[in-house]
């Protein structure tokens, strides 16, 4: 009888961003990604939310590696916090630990960690399994499925993947590696990608792109191009540098992580552009715009990214105007729509073209739609399935596919962050909970709970009202105040009446909490608090934050 494998998944189930899972083999403990997600409008002055990681904390002695899919933000970028506490080597490819590195570089953390790269088809003994590192096709280059061939079978992560037979680097999705996989040992349990589960059809080839590219470029020969995508989208620089070359232009890079990684693509030789047509974004302007092409960050509005500088004509290299085409070559992430249409309405009153993915083709996912995930479910054949890599009606679509595809109703485990699986001899089944809530970023890690957000909330939408008043407390005699001062509930010198109407209930609180015997500030302030609450939510159906200030002397 084999020991079971668990399975703890700590975010990326039921939402975009935050993936990582934890497996636990023989008694360890593998890290599998450590990625963060951006704040949705309803966190107000959060930076970043990372997985929750208590659980991991409290088995550090016990984590054996970190075994990174891809480079990715949403898969890696919490591990320059990870890192702060706790220490374990890092498994990926050379790009993939490229990109890592920088983050957890600029965090001064290097020496918590080893980084050691694995290549394509590579199968590695890591503590008491082994795992096996299969190419896949994605938005940056050199990601990784992964299999990890466990006592108890099989445990294949599809790692984010599309089917492109065309991709840029001629580097496909090995599936007849994975075939291989399920004709000989079989697949005991698949996690796969479902971020386009509910989309039919097959995702364009990456390359397509290049033909819209040099399209554009056809089209407008005579103004400047400024073109912003991901800066870790490599193929997509590479694209964007091809069809700005090839017809006479200089490129340069505009953006801090834009600069770094083109430089490291270079240096890597994933990236080709030779010297003389590359230039530093301060000598951009003494060329002709005909000549010019900049690749630039900022495609997802962030507030002060170059292109959201420019759109607002603060940017100190480049002054957008009637003689630029800017070409926003992705898509919006959930929650950044708004961002991204204030921009583009301010390029468009700056007098420049804007082309973005709703007018033309310039943008491709990088994540299977349903054709491809049926084909990836076909061949691999597994036992079991848990959809995972998205918000839940992607997860419920993709194990609706699995299904068609003729794998048990009873195999498929819809799982959701917190949960964890057990894999025994006879069975796959939810074996109990781990912590997975949000840990919110705001400067430092663990800077901001739930009880500052429901403040910040409460603040954004209904204001303040801080009331100060001095009180002898032996009499419950009134010395000074109550003095009101409001922000975000009314406007003080248009609201005279209803404040000084304020300050009455409030000095009446404080009569009938000294008639009560209240002799303590906490008392005081309960009742000034209830007192004034009622008072403002009857005479305005507001629900401000009441902050009651009792002094004595």
């Amino acid at each position: 009888m084999a020991e079971p494998v668990r399975i703890a998944f700590l975010g990326g189930l039921g939402e975009i961003g935050r993936n990582c899972a934890a497996l636990e083999i023989e008694g360890r403990v593998f890290l599998l990604d450590c990625g963060l997600m951006f704040p949705d409008t309803d966190m107000p002055g959060v930076d970043l939310v990372l997985p929750d990681f208590t659980w991991l904390r409290e088995n550090e002695d016990r984590i054996e590696a970190c075994i990174l899919t891809h480079g990715h933000e949403d898969h890696a970028g919490g591990l320059s916090f990870l890192l702060r506490e706790l220490s374990f080597p890092i498994y990926g490819s050379a790009l993939t630990l490229a990109l890592a590195r920088n983050r957890i570089d600029e965090a001064g953390l290097l020496d918590q960690t080893e980084l050691i790269p694995v290549v394509d088809g590579e199968r590695r003994r890591i503590g008491p399994v082994d795992v096996e590192f299969i190419p896949v096709t994605h938005s940056v280059p050199h990601g990784f499925a992964v299999a990890f061939h466990t006592p108890q079978g099989v445990i294949l992560h599809s790692g984010d993947f599309k089917l492109d037979l065309t991709p840029v680097d001629g580097r496909t999705t090995d599936l007849a590696r994975i075939g291989a996989i399920a004709e000989s040992s079989g697949i005991r349990l698949l996690l796969a990608d479902s971020t386009n589960a509910e989309e039919a059809g097959y995702t364009q080839s990456e390359s397509t792109v290049g033909e819209v590219l040099r399209d554009l470029f056809q089209r407008h020969p005579t103004k400047r191009f400024v073109v912003t995508c991901f800066a870790s989208h490599i193929h997509r620089v590479a694209q964007v540098a091809e069809a700005a070359i090839a017809h006479g232009r200089i490129v340069a890079t505009l953006g801090r992580s834009m600069g770094k990684n083109v430089a490291l693509a270079r240096e890597m030789g994933l990236l080709s552009i030779p010297e003389a047509s590359i230039v530093d974004i301060e000598k951009v302007a003494g060329f002709p715009p005909e000549k010019v092409c900049v690749i630039s960050t900022g495609s997802q509005g962030e507030p002060m990214s170059a292109l959201s500088l420019m759109a607002a004509g603060e940017n100190k290299w480049l002054k957008v105007g009637p003689t630029d085409v800017v070409v926003l070559s992705s898509h919006a992430i959930p929650g950044n729509e708004t961002s991204v249409g204030k921009v583009i309405d301010g390029l468009h009153r700056l007098g420049a073209e804007v082309i973005h993915s709703g007018v033309a083709d310039v943008h491709v996912s990088g994540h299977a739609m349903q054709g491809e995930l049926k084909t990836l479910l076909s061949i691999a054949k597994p036992d079991y399935f848990t959809p995972v890599h998205g918000e839940f009606r992607h997860l419920r679509h993709h194990a609706r596919l699995a299904e068609e595809m003729g794998v048990q109703a009873g195999h498929i485990l819809l799982a959701e962050d917190g949960d964890v699986l057990e894999l025994t001899d006879d069975k796959i089944d939810f074996a109990g909970e781990v912590p997975a809530g949000y840990l919110y970023v705001d400067g430092i890690v663990g800077d901001v709970g739930r009880g500052v957000l429901r403040d910040r909330r409460i603040l954004a939408e209904e204001g303040v009202v801080v009331v100060i008043v001095t009180v002898d407390v032996r009499t419950g005699e009134v010395l000074t105040g109550p003095e009101i001062i409001t922000r975000g509930w009314v406007h003080a010198p248009e609201a005279e009446s209803l404040l000084e109407e304020a300050k009455k209930h409030v000095r009446l609180s404080i009569e009938e909490a000294s008639f009560e015997g209240a002799a303590d500030f906490e008392t005081l302030k309960r009742h000034i608090r209830q007192a004034l609450g009622k008072f403002v939510n009857e005479r305005t159906r507001r629900r401000p934050m009441i902050v009651p200030v009792v002094m004595e002397v």
